[in-house]
């Protein structure tokens, strides 16, 4: 990412006719949010001055000491492709309203930062790279509802398989022109694109697999592609989503997190042509942290009810606490089809996008980190690696959890690995466990509909 002048990014914007400023932000869970103003009132003196919010209707702090400010980061300027009018978009930092104007610790893009720093701070590595993958289905209509006398969904798509649809060819993949359009549209955003395709899902599973960046760029740029992806399917007509398991017994929608650690030479050290899989013994401890705290793990990457309907055996879906290579149903794979030493990398398969994308790979970075620090070598802790197809008796594996719920209460239990160096703050955890254990309450509260088939008239 290029660093950029107020100038710079003001002549940008003139030189394009700007009418409006966007300044966006990501809420606590995930969503995203913005405020637009006049192109003139685009100042130096107002830049630093930022635009006042409230940080309760984000979910970030108590309504009593919710005021904070909003910052534009000139880095991530673009000219947005989805406005109406000319209009000029940019990603912020959040800082506390009061005279100290620090920035404020639960905002995702101050947690990227602080955990990529954490690695250098603790001499571990200069740099971590990611590769995210983002998979989601495309539908003709969608419509749902959750009230008092009435609740279900009903969804429409064109798509039919008589079996399983990876990498199904046109003109039977029916959306690979919308596919070519938002990877146009990413590349304009300065989003890496590696490749597209359609997935195993027979009702129009996509995927588009991102390329390398470092993880704050990362982050950003999945923000961003989500944002593409949703305007995309809008105009078109369309309805998108990333739930992790929208259909009932059809593969499931991930967000698979590919990552390696480089020094300050640039040198990828998670390859060692004679380790296992070609790993050093550092990426084999950045395996174990991340097996030992993956419970823990799943408040942040996995956190909605959804999520636990697609870690489910007999779909591709990570289940096992285990890592090996080309297993699919392990939490940890390393890709066979790496020859690169440079690209020497983990994937980390439980991960879905209805996660805060800043939280959930920060989270996976320092379950990583602690790892390393504490030498926790996986084939010592019982994850001895298992190379597909998975030979791990039932009764001697360990499993993901199986609910929110589970997750939570391992959250709960395990988070100091978060909060080493400051990055993930304590008031952070205890929010996330209140918004989340809310949610799980807002659910089980309500009657499912499949309980009337099984129970209305028993």
């Amino acid at each position: 990412m290029s660093i950029r002048t107020f100038e710079q990014v003001h002549a940008m914007a003139s030189e394009n006719k700007v009418e409006f400023i966007d300044l966006k932000v990501l809420d606590l869970t995930g969503r995203l949010h913005h405020i637009s103003f006049p192109f003139d009132r685009f100042t130096l003196s107002s830049m630093k001055e930022g635009i006042g919010f409230d940080g309760s209707s984000y979910g970030f702090l108590k309504v009593e000491s919710s005021d904070m400010v909003i910052i534009p980061d000139l880095d991530t300027a673009y000219i947005d492709p989805f406005r109406s009018k000319p209009t000029l978009s940019m990603f912020t930092h959040i800082q506390h309203a009061d005279d100290s104007r620090k920035p404020f610790a639960q905002d995702g893009r101050s947690i990227v930062r602080a955990a990529e720093q954490a690695l250098r701070d603790n001499d571990v590595a200069h740099t971590s790279y990611w590769i995210p993958e983002y998979e989601f289905n495309i539908f003709e209509e969608a419509d749902y509802e959750s009230g008092v006398t009435s609740a279900g969904y009903h969804i429409e798509s064109q798509e039919r398989f008589f079996q399983n649809a990876y990498h199904a060819c046109n003109p039977h993949d029916k959306y690979d022109w919308f596919r070519d359009e938002a990877c146009a549209l990413m590349k304009k955003f300065d989003i890496p694109v590696r490749y597209h395709h359609h997935e195993v899902g027979e009702k129009a599973q996509q995927e588009i697999e991102g390329w390398i960046a470092d993880l704050p760029s990362m982050a950003d740029q999945a923000t961003l592609t989500k944002y593409i992806l949703f305007n995309l399917a809008e105009k078109h007509g369309l309805k998108l989503t990333f739930m992790p398991k929208p259909i009932y017994e059809e593969a499931g929608n991930g967000w698979h997190l590919h990552q390696f650690l480089v020094n300050e030479d640039g040198k990828n050290i998670f390859d060692d042509s004679e380790g296992y899989a070609s790993l050093s013994q550092t990426a084999l401890y950045y395996i174990g942290g991340i097996l030992k705290h993956s419970a823990a793990l799943c408040a942040f990457t996995n956190p909605s009810t959804n999520s636990y309907k697609r870690l489910v055996p007999g779909y591709e879906a990570p289940t096992v606490v285990t890592f090996g290579r080309s297993n699919r149903g392990a939490a940890i794979r390393i890709p066979s089809y790496v020859l690169d030493p440079q690209e020497r990398r983990v994937e980390y398969r439980p991960p879905d996008f209805t996660c805060n994308p800043y939280f959930a790979a920060s989270a996976v970075l320092m379950a990583g980190l602690d790892g390393i620090i504490n030498k926790i070598d996986p084939m010592s802790q019982g994850y001895a690696p298992e190379d597909a197809p998975s030979a791990v008796a039932r009764e001697e594996a360990k499993f993901l959890p199986r609910s929110l719920a589970d997750a939570l209460d391992a959250l709960e239990e395990d988070n100091n690995f978060l909060t080493r160096n400051g990055v993930f703050p304590e008031a952070l955890i205890r929010r996330w466990l209140e918004i989340k254990r809310a949610e799980i309450s807002a659910i089980i509260k309500r009657p499912h509909p499949y309980e009337f088939s099984m129970y209305f008239d028993l």
